[in-house]
């Protein structure tokens, strides 16, 4: 296990939900699926984050997602709870509530919707970092949430002994370099996007927190180390059966494409929770082709 900045690094899987045909948490499911992850090599779990399906999961379903995850892992590598809102207050009940239950870290989406200002994220973040004291990673993904965090502010945060990370879903090469250039040393960023991930970690990132670590998790294991150790034949070598997959899972809103291959590959029920719908079925063979290079189907 890659480790780091007070912050798992590497492959971290943003896993998904597993659940029934009616939309019923699927927990034996998780549990086989994290054991999946462990045996493949997946340096740390994140649950309940967008891939996780946060927006439709309640807080009691929030917390038993992250309570068996937690347990299921028993400290074998890190997890990494989703505990951001649009509401500073329930953002701050959801990491203390994460703490309590055992988590390594927290990550915390820019609040969606409401749009504030670049001082209202430093505020709002800056308040979570004051009053749960745990690592906990910024996560900018301005094409999910509207809202976009600044390298400025991001920078501003850094400074917090709390904010050890950023999960940079932004997908912008000269934006991250920039970041890198700038941020502290002990100062995680990490790829949000998996296209773009192993050439963020060549520039200086220490990993990605990755949708298609997911179906792929020991050659998205294996790129990632050799990207962070520099090793770029390596890691273009590997990324290259990767690629159609970071592309292809996002044909349809996440996490439609990726809950779909698992359910082929096995390792889930097809439950997906509204508005979410189950893949159209004009992108099954589109799919089904872009597992092929990764040998997953």
């Amino acid at each position: 296990m890659l480790q780091g900045s007070g912050v798992a690094q590497g492959s971290l899987v943003a896993i998904v939900t597993p659940m029934f045909a009616d939309g019923r948490l699927d927990i034996p499911a998780l549990n086989a699926l994290i054991e999946f992850h462990i045996k493949q090599g997946s340096d740390g779990i994140v649950i309940v984050g967008t891939t996780g399906e946060s927006p439709t999961v309640d807080f009691d379903e929030h917390c038993l997602l992250i309570k068996t995850a937690v347990e299921q892992v028993h400290g074998r590598v890190s997890v990494i709870a989703g505990t951001g809102a649009n509401s500073t207050k329930e953002a701050i009940a959801l990491t203390q509530q994460a703490k309590d239950l055992g988590v390594d870290a927290c990550l915390l989406v820019a609040p969606y919707y409401n749009k504030p200002t670049q001082e209202g994220l430093y505020q709002h973040f800056k308040a979570i970092a004051d009053a749960v004291a745990i690592p906990q990673i910024l996560y900018n993904v301005p094409g999910r949430t509207g809202c976009d965090i600044s390298n400025d502010t991001v920078l501003r945060l850094a400074a917090h002994a709390n904010i050890v990370g950023i999960k940079d879903a932004t997908g912008g090469i000269e934006r991250g370099t920039d970041l890198l250039l700038r941020a502290p040393q002990d100062f995680a960023v990490l790829s949000g996007d998996d296209a773009t991930a192993m050439s963020l970690m060549l520039l200086g990132g220490k990993g990605v927190i990755s949708v298609t670590a997911n179906v792929a998790p020991k050659l998205m294991h294996d790129m990632c180390v050799a990207a962070v150790a520099g090793d770029a034949v390596t890691a273009r070598q590997i990324n290259a059966k990767l690629f159609p997959l970071h592309q292809k899972l996002f044909v349809e809103a996440n996490p439609i494409p990726v809950k779909w291959v698992l359910a082929q590959m096995g390792l889930i029920k097809t439950g997906i929770r509204l508005p979410m719908l189950p893949l159209s079925d004009q992108y099954h063979e589109v799919l089904r082709n872009a597992c092929k290079p990764a040998q997953l189907l």
